[in-house]
């Protein structure tokens, strides 16, 4: 079981990665596939050896798709700078994925309101 103070640093060293990684996406990758991408949350393994970046991208499913390819083929540039920019040792490996929460949630409300509306 993790303690307080891991889970502390954990969540701290997501955050990081995250304003780094959201940073990196925005100014210095010159891949044409990626498009617009905002970066959400990371998530950390408790070992730290794996970070799930949660991207969200603006355009249709298939700029969605070609964004997240670019952003695969640059993850080991990505975690080379973190190396250098964080002065980490070692920079856990990078996964990203498509975060459709915000559609998920368009889509919940959607179906309320119509619940709403039936029992009207």
């Amino acid at each position: 079981m993790e303690n307080r103070a891991q889970k502390y640093h954990r969540e701290r060293r997501s955050e990081v990665l995250r304003e780094e990684i959201a940073t990196l996406v925005e100014g210095e990758l010159e891949d044409p596939r990626i498009g617009l991408v905002t970066v959400n949350e990371v998530q950390m393994a408790p070992d730290g050896k794996l970070a799930r970046v949660f991207v969200q991208v603006a355009g249709d499913d298939e700029e969605a798709a070609d964004s997240l390819e670019g952003l695969k083929a640059s993850a080991g540039y990505i975690r080379h700078e973190l190396v250098r920019s964080l002065s980490l040792r070692h920079a856990p490996e990078i996964v990203f994925v498509l975060d459709r929460s915000e559609q998920y949630s368009s889509r919940i409300d959607e179906l309320l309101t119509r619940l709403q509306k039936r029992k009207r």
